[in-house]
């Protein structure tokens, strides 16, 4: 079974970089540009595990997190926070927000593989 992992980020260069390596590495890529495409992209594919961009227009990362964890059929999902600002304030609201984890931007292939494989590894094998 592919893993299916979702890319919500405002900026196309991310998405598309983030979707060359993981679809090189072997996984299902789905992307969105914001959180509200991102809900029916969800909706529509269930993905295993999601990273978000906290900095985005209409409805930024914390929002979007708080909206996968507070629907049943998707609070199961891994959210990973990326983020450009490695505040620990930033981090804080993740969790508050229901995010397992944090990556700083620039991030490279390992560190989201390596997220993946945290995360996803447990749900996935059930």
């Amino acid at each position: 079974m592919t893993i299916k992992v979702m890319v919500i980020d405002d900026s196309k260069t991310i998405r598309k970089t983030t979707e060359a390596l993981l679809s090189r590495a072997g996984f299902d890529v789905l992307t969105a540009s914001d959180g509200f495409e991102a809900m029916s992209v969800i909706t529509d594919n269930h993905p295993d595990i999601i990273f978000v961009d906290i900095m985005m227009p209409r409805l930024d990362g914390y929002q979007t997190c708080t909206l996968i964890k507070n629907n049943r059929h998707f609070k199961k999902i891994p959210v990973i926070m990326l983020s450009s600002k490695d505040g620990l304030f930033d981090r804080a609201r993740g969790r508050i927000a229901g995010s397992e984890q944090h990556i700083n931007k620039p991030f490279t292939e390992v560190d989201l593989i390596s997220a993946i494989n945290k995360h996803v590894s447990e749900t996935v094998s059930h």
